[in-house]
């Protein structure tokens, strides 16, 4: 049991030291901004895109995947063109598929 204890403390002793090691990160940080014309250093991760874009290069994506499907299914059955047209709005029109 006494040799639990000093390595509790020193867990503790590591804790504060991370604790402020990140306390003068942000202190510094913040004397950045407050600087007038000072250039911040900031890193940053890639730039953020939108909700909408994200959809709708997924809606893409999906796109070229169906059709890449529905083109080999076309060459495996040796169906025409005009043949996938015609089933595809059939089933469009009644529902199956949006």
């Amino acid at each position: 049991m006494r040799n639990q204890k000093p390595n509790r403390s020193m867990d503790e002793r590591e804790k504060l030291r991370k604790f402020r090691e990140l306390d003068d990160a942000f202190a510094q940080a913040l004397r950045e901004l407050e600087k007038p014309n000072s250039r911040l250093d900031i890193p940053t991760g890639p730039p953020v895109r939108s909700l909408a874009e994200l959809e709708a290069e997924e809606q893409q994506q999906r796109q070229q995947a169906f059709e890449t499907q529905l083109k080999t299914l076309m060459k495996e059955y040796a169906q025409p063109r005009e043949s996938v047209a015609d089933l595809l709005r059939t089933m469009q029109t009644l529902g199956h598929i949006a």
